[in-house]
């Protein structure tokens, strides 16, 4: 990724999209509540991390919706475990389901499946659907504490349930029907819920399947279910109940729609909304407890000023509801947008699904993953000979997009465009480095930190870099950190975890490199580094030169290790009908040295049929690495294909171990 240091910029926006932005309202309000001029965001985002009692309550008082007013910011407690707005009370329901500048009949939610037409639901219907679910959900006695949990498709009664327990102070929790029996008990046990809404059929790449069996198992494995929902298939077509059981119900069981919206109960700020699970390789995920308050402000934060929605926009994630961009996502019916629900297959039935639904739904905010940029690079597709005039912005999240995807998307997408790679995780349910829409875009480099976070780079001693890759830390608190992890009593797991590497600091896990233009290089993983004669480098380092390489589909970079000697293995995917010859590997590693340096260039590559993926779209790098060092791999419940994993073992015990 050398080339992305100091590169020239790709994009610069226009004077007129810099004064229209959200971003420069923004910075006017803080120099303002600053008593100076913040000049630039440079200024801006300086004061955020100086005063950041003043600046999350100048975003509090214009995105909530008081129903008593707070003592104070933020308690004195250590990094992670400050109390936010307390003696505050609120319900993020009112900002989400009654956005200002919203009509009633304005849209609302779009979901889009395979082989159905469009759903369009209005914020009306929204509230209309969330309401019913609520009245149900108090004629079992739910209220603050009890948990309600999804396996579930991507259509809007997901949505409307979300928005009915919020609002009542119910914890929610979600996975997609893709993830086997077992792996969604590992998930909802921790959270003990006492409903569970299920789809009992999905399609999926044009095939059919049958859920019903595995949401009966479901249901009767986690024993603490009093009711369960069978949700409509995606497009709306009712799916009778597993026979004979009779925990089940219809949705349209729930109850007619209300003419009115739910009723918001008045909430603490930091009332538990939601819970999220680590996509971890070994153990059981961690069930990770977010805020109402400070998960919707920090992500109203990200979508509003960061990447500029606007009321009337629409919004697509690819997402199943089982990764934190789902949550993400909804979030932006707060700012007023309508938010584009995607299930199925990203491919089928044609390669650029996706721009076609960004095509016809007119899609303002298209955000994906850098493994599927990657991928249409590499099939050569352009998506601007589609009508894509409405789309601004498009983000990039999962793993690096290079820079030659980040080539890709200005010469094949769209030349006025603003691409922001973004980086945080399920940790926070946001970002730490994020795009800024008044500022250039370099090839192969994250714009700037988020506004908050006060970010650092770090050496393994704990001393702050200027230049030269090292840990991503953030040195002050965020209102969306958790509030910790569910069973965790004292919280010593979630101080280990996150705060007791560099004292004062959040340790994210990530290895990243400040540039000569002021942004941000993302090496990857912090613990898939890699250590050829000693010398630290991240995978992304060896596999981003090649992720635009016509030949090569994906690509991971591992270690193999003999004594105190470590080597670089290189697993690649390739095209149908590309075999791995000795030229192939030669240009593979004249473009890795050409781009990075001869220390990057690996002792082997070795050519597998695909690469395991978390369900969040992350190459499974640790189970990989164990893989090739033939020990245990844990568990793979995150996985997405565990299939590929084994796929890949049987490749290896036909492959010698590099020389060292």
């Amino acid at each position: 990724m050398g080339d992305a240091h100091g590169s020239r910029p790709l994009w610069t926006p226009g004077p007129k999209r810099v004064a229209d932005s959200a971003m420069t309202a923004l910075r006017r309000d803080a120099s303002r509540v600053a008593g100076r001029e913040l000049a630039d965001y440079g200024a801006l985002h300086a004061w955020s991390v100086e005063a950041p009692d003043a600046f999350w309550s100048m975003l509090a008082e214009a995105w909530i919706d008081w129903r008593t007013p707070p003592v104070r910011t933020r308690s004195d407690h250590p990094l992670p475990f400050a109390r936010w707005f307390e003696g505050g009370r609120c319900n993020v329901v009112d900002r989400l389901l009654w956005p200002p500048h919203v009509a009633e009949d304005d849209l609302a939610v779009v979901a889009v499946a395979e082989d159905v037409s469009p759903v369009h639901w209005s914020f009306g219907r929204l509230r209309r659907e969330a309401a019913a679910v609520q009245r149900a959900l108090r004629s079992l006695g739910l209220g603050p504490g009890d948990a309600v949990a999804a396996y579930a498709d991507n259509v809007p009664e997901v949505v409307a349930t979300f928005l009915a327990c919020a609002a009542d102070g119910i914890r929610f929790t979600s996975g997609s029907p893709d993830f086997g029996v077992d792996a969604a008990v590992a998930r909802f046990e921790q959270v003990r819920p006492a409903v569970v809404l299920a789809s009992l059929r999905s399609r999926y790449a044009g095939r059919d399947h049958d859920r019903r069996e595995a949401a009966a198992e479901l249901a009767r494995r986690l024993g603490t279910v009093r009711t369960a929902v069978a949700l409509p298939a995606a497009g709306g077509a009712a799916v009778d109940p597993p026979s004979g059981f009779t925990t089940y119900r219809r949705w349209t069981d729930l109850g007619e729609a209300t003419a009115h919206g739910p009723e918001t109960r008045a909430l603490p700020f930091d009332q538990e909304a939601y819970v999220l699970y680590s996509s971890g390789t070994t153990g059981a995920p961690k069930a990770i407890r977010h805020r109402a308050g400070g998960a919707l402000l920090n992500q109203w934060k990200e979508l509003r000023y960061h990447l500029d929605v606007r009321p009337g926009d629409r919004v697509l994630v690819t997402t199943t509801i089982g990764w934190m961009m789902w949550n993400w996502q909804v979030a932006a019916l707060g700012a007023g947008a309508a938010i584009v629900l995607v299930d199925g297959s990203p491919v089928h039935p044609a390669q650029n699904r996706l721009w076609r639904v960004a095509e016809e739904e007119r899609v303002t905010l298209f955000a994906t993953s850098a493994g599927y940029l990657h991928r249409m690079a590499g099939g050569r597709f352009r998506p601007r000979e589609l009508k894509l005039g409405a789309l601004r912005t498009v983000t990039s999240t999962g793993s690096p997009l290079s820079p030659d995807g980040f080539r890709w998307v200005y010469d094949a997408v769209k030349s006025d465009l603003h691409l922001a790679s973004i980086s945080g995780g399920t940790d926070i349910v946001g970002c730490f480095l994020i795009g800024v829409p008044t500022e250039p875009v370099h090839a192969g480099e994250l714009q700037r930190p988020a506004l908050g976070v006060d970010l650092a780079v770090l050496d393994e001693d704990g001393t702050p870099l200027v230049l030269g890759a090292g840990e991503l830390v953030c040195r002050s608190p965020l209102p969306s950190m958790p509030l910790g992890f569910v069973g965790d009593g004292d919280g010593r797991r979630y101080r280990e975890t996150y705060a007791e590497r560099f004292p004062g600091a959040w340790t994210h896990g990530d290895r990243i490199e400040r540039t000569a233009s002021g942004g941000f290089v993302h090496h990857g993983r912090s613990d898939a580094t890699l250590n050829p004669g000693g010398v630290r480098i991240g995978s992304a380092e060896v596999t981003g030169p090649l992720l635009a390489e016509a030949d090569v589909v994906d690509a991971a970079a591992v270690p193999w290790r003999s004594g105190t000697e470590e080597a670089i293995v290189l697993l690649v995917v390739l095209h149908d009908g590309v075999a791995l010859d000795d030229p192939l590997a030669e240009r593979l590693r004249t473009r890795i040295r050409t781009a990075a340096s001869p220390r990057h260039v690996p002792a082997r590559i070795v050519a597998v049929p695909d690469l395991p993926r978390t369900r969040s779209g992350k190459t499974m790098e640790r189970a990989l690495a164990a893989l090739v060092r033939g020990e245990p791999t844990g568990s793979l419940a995150g996985a997405a294909n565990p299939e590929a994993l084994d796929a890949v073992r049987r490749v290896l015990l036909e492959t010698s171990p590099p020389p060292t």
